[in-house]
């Protein structure tokens, strides 16, 4: 969130190749799903209206950035871990894969040298001609410090009572006191911009994007090129512009919009929001209506952050630009976009995109950016059917089913870059129940998970991608912490794919698993299976189960049911052990491991008898699974050495 522009810190957080892609090299386009070939991955994620080409795939006379899965720099925060870091007056070119008019550029930029961001142009040409420029701004990038993080690059340590890993130590009670550089663990490093090209141009066309003496360096991780359809209109809704809202942006057009919204409901029509830019500042309470915009490319409703006088009665010290819903029902919202004003993360304000109680409704086709929280529901609510979003660059989660949301569904939205839990549902003191997310993309979420489910009864959780989670979190999270209800009924997780997942766990000091199962307040013992689940290229163990040392002896993580699993690619073990428990396995499939396949600690306690984790082998699984490793065998590495696999490939 915070910016500072770096001298000897770039050594930091940038980690640079010693060569640059030519600008020779081949103009062929390369389209990728999450930086990987699209066939890997067919069938699974968000079905999305752009093609996805990699900057380090491109034509450029800058330099490639990465590999690097290492928290705190640059390419570790790329799409695929690589990106292309341009000086002024680099460029890095596109050949696009299809007819297009329309763009979207991942980039990253310094940050002022004291905070508070920067803007620097980016030119944009096709064919080197039709020039136009974006300004790229730092102002919603760069994050530092420990949670709930700062924008200071020169904050002192939030939490110096805190144990940290560099230098193992609490540092408070430390003597000598540790010398911690500063800034400190800097991080979401990354923001999008799209950008209508005014006509369309054919596939083969190049879009070159050069950076400027703006910024003094200029990242462009990748570009999104996509064929928007003209804006939809309706003249049968009631139009926000005869109530007098401004789509110029000027003026506030909040109340205009209550004042649509109410004449709307009265007379049974939907309220339209046609072409334009609408400031909005405050939340726009919506209960028993449908607000459908031109699209989410043409109307675009914008706010800033503004400070409360006194806090809320929720603990809100901030509002700003939102849809709510207060035990709402029949909201239909779609086809338009939200640009939020938010640069850091205050747990207690409602400053999120969607949020409140909408049940029996539908969110699509929304863009949501620059929010706190793209979607954030607390129930208890029912049956919302929540589709085609696309929600990036949010300082904490994309979406959140909080608190008794029931027979919902969340499918077919593309997520990238939050600052929490891509997608989550989060069962405090009442059940999330009967839910499903299908078919999701999530992308680079800096910290915590892709898609995380603590506690809930009778979920589903099918057919998504998750790629390139950052730090001190995995793809797939079942965890039953943060006061989460017991996991009851079923629990199905099937045919999801991630990849480069498996982060490193800053306060542990050890590598988890793309999948994680974290028993830390309650046993987890529901009817969980993991079925036909593809693990690529993950960075330590493909599935990972924990009690926290603490609470080793209390809780146990047990009737797991592993089958029809591909696990390309492992940095350590396909199966990690730290808790007492069992698990099953089913024609489970495993090549390029990096380390002992199966590494069982169980609960730590070691006794003669083996482990205190037992493993089912039901056949299938010889690819691995030894016999010598069952049933509980013990072979507790705790840090092994980790052995970077090769790419993924076809089966």
């Amino acid at each position: 969130m915070a910016r500072r522009t770096f001298g000897t810190v770039l050594a930091v957080v940038v980690t640079l190749l010693s060569v640059a892609t030519p600008a020779s090299a081949a103009a062929r386009p390369v389209v990728t799903r999450a930086a990987l070939d699209p066939a890997l991955v067919a069938g699974r994620g968000a079905n999305v209206g752009f093609l996805e080409q990699e900057a380090e795939n491109a034509r450029t006379d800058g330099v490639v950035i990465g590999p690097d899965r290492s928290a705190y720099t640059l390419p570790s925060e790329a799409s695929g871990r690589r990106a292309v870091r341009l000086a002024p007056g680099q460029y890095v070119e596109f050949t696009l894969p299809a007819a297009a008019n329309a763009i979207t550029v991942r980039y990253s930029i310094p940050d002022a040298p004291h905070g508070g961001g920067i803007t620097a142009p980016l030119d944009v040409t096709v064919n080197g001609a039709q020039r136009q420029r974006m300004t790229l701004t730092s102002q919603y990038s760069w994050l530092y410090n420990q949670y709930p993080f700062t924008n200071d690059p020169d904050a002192e340590m939030l939490h110096p009572d805190w144990w940290i890993t560099e230098c193992s130590c609490v540092p408070a009670a430390t003597t000598p006191p540790p010398v911690i550089t500063k800034p400190f663990r800097p991080s979401h490093f990354y923001d999008e911009q799209r950008l209508l090209l005014g006509s369309t141009h054919r596939a083969g066309d190049k879009v070159r994007l050069t950076a400027s003496a703006g910024a003094a360096w200029t990242v462009v991780d990748l570009l999104d090129s996509e064929l928007v359809a003209p804006p939809r209109v309706d003249r049968l809704a009631a139009n926000v512009l005869l109530f007098g809202a401004d789509p110029t942006g000027h003026r506030d057009s909040a109340d205009a919009l209550d004042r649509a919204i109410a004449f709307a409901r009265r007379a049974h029509l939907k309220v339209y929001l046609p072409p334009g830019t609408y400031q909005v500042n405050r939340h726009i309470l919506v209960d028993d209506v449908t607000i459908e915009g031109a699209g989410s490319w043409y109307t675009i409703v914008k706010g800033h952050e503004v400070a409360l006088s006194t806090p809320a009665p929720d603990g809100s010290v901030h509002t700003g630009v939102g849809f709510y819903g207060d035990n709402a029902s029949n909201v239909h919202l779609s086809g338009f976009a939200i640009e939020g004003d938010v640069r850091e993360r205050v747990d207690t304000d409602q400053v999120n995109a969607i949020g409140g109680a909408l049940s029996d409704s539908t969110v699509d086709g929304l863009y949501l950016h620059h929010t706190k929280v793209g979607m954030w529901f607390d129930g208890p609510m029912r049956n919302t059917r929540i589709t085609g979003n696309v929600i990036a660059d949010q300082v904490a989660d994309g979406l959140n089913f909080h608190t008794g949301v029931t027979d919902s569904v969340v499918a077919n939205n593309f997520v990238r870059n939050t600052g929490d839990d891509g997608l989550a549902m989060w069962s405090e003191k009442t059940q999330d129940a009967r839910n499903t997310f299908d078919h999701n993309t999530v992308q680079t979420p800096v910290l915590a998970n892709g898609i995380a489910l603590y506690g809930g009864a009778d979920n589903t959780v099918s057919g998504n991608l998750v790629a390139d989670p950052i730090r001190e979190g995995s793809a797939i999270q079942v965890g039953s912490r943060f006061g989460a209800e017991a996991f009851a009924g079923t629990l199905r997780i099937a045919d999801n794919t991630t990849v480069r997942a498996g982060t490193f766990e800053l306060n542990w000091k050890i590598g988890l698993g793309a999948i994680w199962f974290y028993a830390l307040e309650k046993d987890i013992a529901a009817d969980i299976s993991v079925t036909g689940d593809h693990f690529l290229d993950t960075t330590y163990n493909a599935i990972m189960l924990v009690s926290d040392f603490p609470v080793k002896d209390k809780y146990t993580i047990s009737g797991l049911r592993f089958a029809d699993l591909r696990v390309d690619g492992t940095g350590t073990s396909v199966l990690s052990a730290r808790s007492a428990g069992s698990a099953s396995f089913r024609n489970v499939d495993a090549r390029n491991v990096g380390a002992v396949a199966v590494n069982n600690c169980g609960s730590f306690n070691f006794p003669a008898t083996g482990s205190e984790f037992s493993l089912t082998d039901l056949g299938g699984n010889e690819s691995w699974l030894a016999p010598w490793l069952l049933p509980n065998t013990i072979t507790c590495d705790d840090r092994p050495p980790v052995v970077p696999p090769p790419p993924p490939a076809g089966w």
